[in-house]
């Protein structure tokens, strides 16, 4: 692979919430930067900032203090609108609940962001995603229909099929049993190599983490450690 420029970036990225009696640190001087076609992993106990972190990372949340950009954009120097943009252009997305509209189709799951880009042969471009993740048969069945591994997989599709440049997945396989959570595995990674995408995953799963070309460990709201992992791809 070839890496280049940073495509996320944070700078001395601090969260913190203020409640009636004290605050909550949750993230503390966070500095991180992840080059293009990156896979980068994040894991640690539950509490530690993990899913805070991505969220700050893809422009879901602002920090209290420090900066992030996405390819090259500094959030902190674009109002709502503007980063929803940057996100829409630039950003998938896949999380442990799946986040199917329950009353789409899994072919018009897939077809709703294209179609928010005003994507010419978007009907064509979602059906060939969905092929591509082996449910062409299952397109005009609704989420309901479909087992877990099936909603994660259509969730891939709607994330790959714009071809982001970053790929933020938060859990992705948590809600599955072993063998569709490595089948899931084996198709992210695969679509990872196919369209360079960068991907940076949150996840209690070390086998996961371990197919990661970097490994970040949180522990209290800090990085503590970013190790390469021997093996990974």
């Amino acid at each position: 692979m070839n890496f280049h420029d940073n495509v996320v970036r944070a700078d001395g990225v601090s969260k913190s919430i203020e409640m009636s009696d004290r605050t909550i640190h949750i993230l503390s001087d966070i500095n991180l930067a992840i080059k293009t076609a990156e896979t980068v992993a994040v894991t640690g106990v539950s509490g530690s900032g993990k899913s805070t972190l991505l969220g700050l990372l893809a422009g879901l949340d602002s920090p209290t203090s420090g900066t992030v950009s996405i390819m090259g954009h500094g959030l902190d120097e674009l109002d709502e609108d503007q980063r929803a943009d940057i996100r829409g252009r630039h950003v998938g997305f896949v999380f442990q609940s799946f986040l199917l509209m329950p009353n789409l189709t899994a072919l018009e799951n897939v077809l709703l962001p294209l179609e928010i880009r005003q994507t010419r042969d978007a009907r064509e471009l979602a059906g060939k995603m969905l092929d591509r993740v082996g449910l062409s048969h299952r397109g005009q069945h609704y989420p309901r229909q479909l087992s877990g591994g099936e909603q994660q997989r259509v969730a891939l599709a709607r994330a790959f099929v714009t071809q982001p440049d970053i790929l933020f997945a938060d859990e992705p396989t948590g809600n599955l049993d072993e063998k569709t959570g490595e089948a899931i595995t084996d198709l992210m990674f695969g679509l990872n190599e196919e369209h360079q995408t960068t991907l940076l995953l949150v996840t209690h799963d070390l086998e996961l983490a371990n197919r990661c070309l970097r490994n970040l460990s949180m522990h209290e709201g800090q990085l503590v450690e970013s190790t390469p992992v021997a093996g990974a791809q």
